[in-house]
């Protein structure tokens, strides 16, 4: 039986391997053929190849792409930024409190996290719209800090402990504060674990479709997801268009990932051994 199992690893971790790398395929074959090639044949090569699909999408009157990519670069950066300084004090002061209210808080925030986001998404409307902050990016970028906060506390929180305790009181004893305590000594250890929410939330941020669509509105403006579905009209759909608009919007948050990408697995296994 062990041997059976043996010879069957390969096999299913490149079975696997193909049904994750089929959508890329699709994606990279597709960018390059006109309409009627991706229509009749999906899955053949780009013979011959064309840039008719990536040239169409920038060059686009409406500039769909471009003010979609500032849009999304523009909500990305200012949420993640927001959410990693805020779930990175509030995480260290949960990990450091002793208190029971420390862990109530914990579990409160957690419990948080098994919410779905379109469950919600009526109230944050509503608040939104109370405090008149919807179809704005300030809006946006509120909900998206009020949802996603949880997940960075969580991470840490856990990394938070491995950092000794001694670092922060003799830093204490040559007089800073607690706030120069945090930013000078802790914060820059950090490192592995702010990596590590950047890119999750830089990654979930930059693919959410249904919060951009629905506080952001028609009028306000698009993100890259929005652009995507906004390109496929009611009786027209341009494929070539769609699948470029779908390669363009991978390649920025792909560069993102591939920067930060070298202190990722530290940061999420940080706090693992120490509780």
């Amino acid at each position: 039986m062990r041997r059976i199992r043996t010879r069957l690893r390969p096999f299913l971790a490149l079975l696997t391997g193909a049904l994750f790398f089929l959508p890329i395929y699709l994606v990279l074959v597709n960018v390059f053929k006109d309409g009627s090639a991706i229509v009749s044949n999906p899955m053949g090569l780009p013979l011959p190849p064309t840039l008719d699909n990536i040239e169409g999408v920038l060059t686009r009157s409406d500039r769909l792409f471009w003010y979609g990519l500032v849009n999304s670069v523009e909500v990305t950066a200012i949420s993640i930024l927001l959410i990693t300084a805020v779930s990175a004090m509030l995480g260290h002061y949960l990990a450091r409190s002793t208190g029971a209210l420390g862990k109530v808080a914990m579990v409160a925030l957690l419990c948080g996290l098994m919410v779905p986001p379109a469950v919600i998404l009526t109230p944050i409307t509503d608040v939104l719209r109370s405090l008149g902050l919807m179809s704005s990016v300030p809006g946006l970028v509120l909900a998206y800090v009020g949802y996603y906060v949880p997940f960075g506390v969580l991470v840490f929180a856990g990394f938070v402990k491995t950092i000794p305790r001694e670092l922060e009181e003799a830093a204490e004893l040559d007089g800073a504060g607690p706030f120069r305590v945090f930013w000078q000594v802790v914060f820059p250890l950090m490192r592995p674990a702010s990596a590590s929410v950047l890119i999750f939330l830089g990654v979930w941020i930059w693919n959410d479709f249904l919060n951009p669509l629905i506080i952001l509105g028609p009028a306000t403006g698009t993100t890259v997801t929005v652009g995507i579905y906004r390109a496929i009209g009611e009786h027209q759909a341009d494929y070539g268009s769609v699948f470029a608009l779908m390669l363009l919007s991978t390649l920025p948050i792909l560069v993102f990932y591939l920067a930060f990408q070298k202190h990722f697995v530290k940061g999420l296994t940080g706090g693992a051994t120490k509780g």
